[in-house]
């Protein structure tokens, strides 16, 4: 059997319902986890033997920051413990693509690419997914494209996917992209965005007939356009039920969703955790880190810093004392003063949380500054943001670079 060995990511859109985490950032790098959400993607495929993954980048922002991080993947290879020809990384040139369906046709033409490939979206992360039974499901049931189903617990989040109704032999009878009412979804089973293709097959299926129609209009999304054309086609289009856990961090409530099963679940390879205690993730391997680790731990210990649940803290973090960590995500490079109170939250790096300030339910951007005494519940602060002496921000969103002075109180407010 033949392993899949290449994989196209297709990177695009603003991000919108990602505001104001992606105003200034292409959501494929907003901070996760400690890392960008695309290297947590990279890093899972390049474990289960992925060896070229093609950047269908789409728009400046998209490009550059992807491409500034991730350069030719050797970092990452290396990180991996593989060769230095053993991964890569490679790019969609400046070719406007008008949906997914394109990028990745451009990219197999581009690029001469004469075999199954992988795909899945910038902003999709799942844990369980068998790569290898995956590709030999795709092979063994002769199929022209294998689309990855997760069967949702919830139907009426149903509305938000495409949802797909399943024959006995795996193959897809029919498949309607997010149903009006839940009435007409067929099934629970939604479309990953996660996908086996014939590169040949597309190819030829955008060059004639009605997938070229589809091309000449611009009708090139998978979800809305493609895939049901090819099933109407004839062709050999079949599902795969995945296991485990599939997010898809398009919301600011599903991605505190994927931080809160990779904290309990996430093995220590994929979260890149270099020390382990207890509830307490830690990254870092220089001496430097060894010895703010254990200064940590030593806090804990005394009851000096509480946890409650798993926390994930990076490199290089100072925490002060009298202080409560619960179920939160500290970045690198942050600064935690004295008698602060961080629940069910994500602090991004660089950020200064002062003296008595309470953050509860909220997501912090990168570079921020809040002054002593603050409160910030179920709230997104953007990226480079200063929050005022005793300033209260509560189901707000505040857009990056701007300034809230001390002793307001924002509530239920956008600050564009």
């Amino acid at each position: 059997m033949t392993k899949l060995r290449t994989s196209i990511i297709p990177i695009g859109g603003v991000g919108s319902r990602l505001y104001p985490l992606t105003v200034d950032t292409s959501k494929a790098m907003v901070r996760f986890l400690n890392r960008p959400l695309l290297e947590h993607i990279v890093t899972m495929l390049a474990l289960q033997g992925i060896r070229v993954i093609y950047m269908g980048v789409s728009g400046y922002h998209n490009y550059v920051q992807v491409y500034d991080y991730f350069g030719s993947g050797r970092a990452i290879a290396h990180r991996l413990g593989y060769g230095r020809d053993e991964f890569r990384i490679r790019y969609m040139p400046n070719i406007i693509s008008r949906g997914n369906a394109e990028a990745v046709y451009s990219i197999i033409k581009y690029y001469k690419i004469d075999e199954p490939v992988l795909i899945t979206q910038c902003d999709n992360i799942f844990d369980g997914l068998d790569l290898e039974d995956l590709g030999k499901s795709f092979e063994e049931n002769k199929c022209d494209m294998t689309i990855v189903l997760y069967e949702l617990e919830n139907i009426e989040e149903v509305r938000r996917f495409g949802v797909a109704e399943l024959r006995d032999d795996g193959t897809i009878a029919r498949f309607v992209e997010k149903p009006k009412r839940v009435e007409e979804a067929p099934s629970r089973l939604i479309n990953t965005g996660i996908y086996v293709i014939d590169s040949r097959m597309l190819v030829e299926f955008l060059e004639e007939g009605r997938g070229r129609r589809l091309y000449e209009n611009g009708l090139l999304d998978f979800g809305r356009h493609v895939i049901p054309a090819l099933i109407e086609d004839g062709y050999r289009v079949c599902g795969y039920v995945m296991k485990g856990a599939w997010f898809d961090i398009g919301t600011h409530e599903s991605y505190m969703r994927a931080i809160r099963y990779f904290l309990r679940h996430g093995s220590p390879e994929i979260l890149g955790v270099d020390f382990v205690y207890g509830d307490i993730l830690m990254l870092g391997r220089s001496e430097l880190s060894r010895e703010a680790q254990k200064r940590f731990i030593d806090q804990a210990k005394k009851g000096r810093i509480r946890v409650k649940g798993p926390i994930l803290v990076g490199r290089h973090t100072a925490i002060g004392e009298n202080v409560l960590i619960a179920e939160s995500v500290i970045d690198n490079y942050v600064v935690v003063s004295d008698d602060v109170v961080i629940e069910n939250s994500v602090i991004m790096d660089r950020g200064y949380i002062g003296k008595g300030v309470r953050i509860r339910n909220s997501v912090i951007g990168r570079h921020v500054r809040i002054d002593d005494g603050a409160v910030i519940e179920n709230s997104v602060i953007g990226n480079n943001v200063f929050v005022g002496r005793n300033a209260r921000v509560i189901d707000s969103k505040i857009w990056p670079g701007k300034y809230v002075p001390s002793n307001v109180t924002f509530t239920g407010l956008t600050i564009v």
